[in-house]
């Protein structure tokens, strides 16, 4: 029996591919594999309106039904969580695990590392996630994020590619591959070593500290821009979603219509407002992004 958990849903198989090289340094025999599933799977490939249609419940945080899973053990040593951000939240399947009673009990007490699989935007995801470890009796140590390093339009137009036809390749074989690199995802057993001379030692203070030193976690200026905005106009959608949308079809075209305000401010209106930003403002105010960065790159949580 393991005396470490390490827990994870993943709909395309990409995070888990992450999490098996982040295990490559440690004994096997003390993991614990748990992969959890919804108990009405998910479509992949989605479809543009079931795509969106998960909008609302995932930036209200609110929970869906998993298959039933179980633990070897009502303790362990250091619990690793994966899951990936959806509209700037976390997965509805990971949220669903945070906030099970069942969960909360073996995380109470424990040392908590995230590990984060997705496009670019993790920042607003990780503040929820943060809460709710904590909220569950969870101490989080360490925070690792793999993310898509193109730009911000070509990976929204490389994934949207992948999530929509289910293919992994180069759109016209001229756009970069979707996802993740495959450099990034093998770099996982590097930050499996950090964290299991962490775990020997029992030591978790300067955890974080040594990952983020293997300088392989940045956040674009672009993003941390965005993130401060975008998530606030997520929350209007996803209430006016669900208060309005009171049947089908009102729903679907409530859902319609934030489809295609994301699709304009995404790919037009983000990068004029981003050009002026990054030409009137950012540098005037370094500090301020530097501190800003700081902070969403560390375990803390806002008083």
């Amino acid at each position: 029996m393991g005396n470490i958990l390490v827990v994870n849903y993943s709909q395309t198989g990409q995070l888990n591919e992450i999490i098996d090289h982040f295990l490559l340094p440690f004994d096997q025999a003390d993991i614990e594999r748990v992969i959890i599933k919804p108990a009405k799977p998910f479509v992949f490939p989605w479809t543009t309106d079931e795509f969106f249609d998960k909008m609302p419940e995932c930036v209200l945080e609110e929970t869906i039904d998993l298959e039933p899973f179980h633990f070897a053990s009502s303790h362990y040593d250091l619990i690793v969580l994966g899951y990936q951000p959806w509209f700037l939240s976390p997965s509805l399947p990971f949220t669903s695990l945070l906030k099970s009673p069942a969960f909360k009990a073996v995380m109470n007490g424990t040392p908590v590392i995230t590990i984060i699989g997705g496009r670019n935007m993790w920042l607003n995801s990780q503040e929820s996630v943060k809460k709710l470890i904590a909220a569950g009796g969870g101490r989080l140590v360490g925070n690792i994020p793999f993310m898509d390093r193109t730009s911000n339009l070509i990976s929204a137009f490389t994934i949207l590619h992948w999530m929509l036809t289910g293919r992994k390749d180069k759109k016209w074989g001229v756009f970069p591959m979707p996802g993740v690199s495959q450099k990034d995802i093998e770099s996982g057993a590097q930050f499996g070593r950090i964290v299991r001379i962490a775990h020997e030692k029992q030591e978790y203070g300067n955890l974080q500290h040594d990952i983020l030193a293997t300088g392989l976690i940045d956040i674009p200026t672009d993003i941390l821009f965005i993130e401060q905005r975008a998530k606030k106009l997520f929350r209007i959608w996803a209430n006016l979603i669900k208060t309005k949308g009171t049947t089908p079809a009102k729903r679907k075209r409530l859902v319609g219509f934030f489809k295609y305000y994301l699709l304009v401010a995404l790919f037009m209106v983000a990068p004029v407002i981003l050009f002026l930003y990054n030409l009137f403002v950012a540098p005037f105010t370094e500090n301020t992004i530097k501190k800003k960065k700081q902070y969403f790159c560390g375990v803390e949580i806002k008083s």
